[in-house]
């Protein structure tokens, strides 16, 4: 199997199954914490006494903040319930799969939620004009650090393979 920079690996099917499970649940270990904690914090607001003040717009922020908390506590926990459900049964490849796709869902809906939880805490203390631009710049961040560079050293591993297969030297 060859990555980026012709790095290899020489491991079995299983063997390699088995890797990227350990790794996509290390993964999942990383973030468990930062999401219980967010998603403990956002269902205590309403029991606070200052959430009857808060206007309908802040109410909706809210709303769209604990429900991508709690879809994003779901889809983080899945990947644990399916391999619970299908240990032994052989699908370790099934579970890898998915579990992949859970948390790159369940990070898009933990991103809403760090964002809308921001901006719900500096609208109550700023302007929605100015939480809304700070929540706007968190999420650009969000989407470079999350998304942009990996795919921009995926693409340039990609190249750098592509180089290397052909023969052709690289540029740099």
């Amino acid at each position: 199997m060859s990555e980026g920079n012709g790095y290899r690996r020489e491991e079995s099917e299983a063997e390699r199954l088995d890797r990227n499970f350990g790794e996509q649940l290390q993964e999942l270990r990383i973030v468990q914490t930062g999401v219980q904690i967010l998603f403990a914090f956002l269902l205590t607001i309403p029991f606070q006494q200052r959430f009857t003040s808060l206007t309908q717009l802040q109410r909706s922020i809210y709303v769209v903040t604990l429900l991508s908390m709690a879809i994003s506590t779901l889809l983080f926990m899945t990947p644990v319930a399916m391999h619970r459900m299908l240990f032994r049964e052989g699908l370790k490849d099934f579970v890898v799969r998915h579990t992949d796709t859970l948390i790159g869902t369940g990070l898009f809906f933990l991103g809403t939620g760090i964002v809308g939880g921001v901006v719900l805490v500096l609208d109550v203390l700023l302007r929605s004009s100015a939480a809304f631009w700070i929540g706007g710049v968190l999420a650009l961040l969000g989407v470079s650090l999350w998304v942009l560079l990996p795919l921009s050293q995926r693409r340039r591993g990609r190249r750098e393979d592509a180089v290397e297969k052909s023969g052709t030297p690289s540029p740099n």
